[in-house]
This record gives structure tokens, sequence and C-alpha cells, in this order.
């Protein structure tokens, strides 16, 4: 039987509005490289840029809380600009989160 993969704690934000700026600029880069550079590409990182730095405000250290948290709020965006979904999005942060971390994504380890 496999093990279920430990929860992942980001350390407690010292600096919110910092970490979301560095979010908001690696995500609206990612963002342009994957695809292409859209103009809606901005609006997204800023707001899930918002999602995180309220969630960062409120205490939220759980990076599985905060991927959620994105989901969820990403709901009300309008994606039909874009290629993208609100699932990408929570996703794209958790891997920035993680690589931002030194922790390999690969294989869940």
């Amino acid at each position: 039987m496999s093990e279920p993969i430990p929860p992942i704690a980001l350390p407690p934000a010292q600096n919110p509005q910092q970490e979301g700026e560095w979010l908001r600029h690696s995500l609206h880069n990612w963002l342009d490289q994957e695809f292409i550079p859209e103009p809606v590409n901005q609006q997204i990182a800023q707001r899930a840029s918002q999602i995180y730095v309220r969630q960062r405000m409120e205490g939220e250290n759980d990076l599985g809380a905060l991927v959620i948290a994105i989901v969820t709020e990403m709901q009300a965006f309008d994606f039909r600009e874009s290629f993208y979904s609100e699932f990408a999005i929570a996703n794209a942060v958790s891997d920035l989160l993680l690589d931002s971390l030194g922790i390999d994504r690969c294989c869940g380890q």
C-alpha cells in the first residue's frame, strides 16, 4: 500500500506583500511562457497573488489549503480570454512555491 504524501507547510509569512509581488511576477512570466503572452495573463497573475497574500496574512501556511483557496476564488474570474482555468493557475502557483522552497515536484518527492 502506498503512503500518503505528507502536507507541505510554508514558512510563516514575514512579508506577505513581498511574497505576493514575487508570486505575481513569477506567475505572469510562467503564463506568458507556457503558451503565448496575452494581456489577460497580467490580470490572472494579479488576482491569484491577491488571493495568496490575503490567505498568508490570515495565517495560512498549508500549501494544499492555499491551492484550494486559489481554485475556489479563481472560479469567479472570467477565463474566456485565456487558455487557462482556475485549476491550471492553482497548480502553477503550487509548482512555483515548491520550486522556491527547493522541493522536487516529481513523483511526490
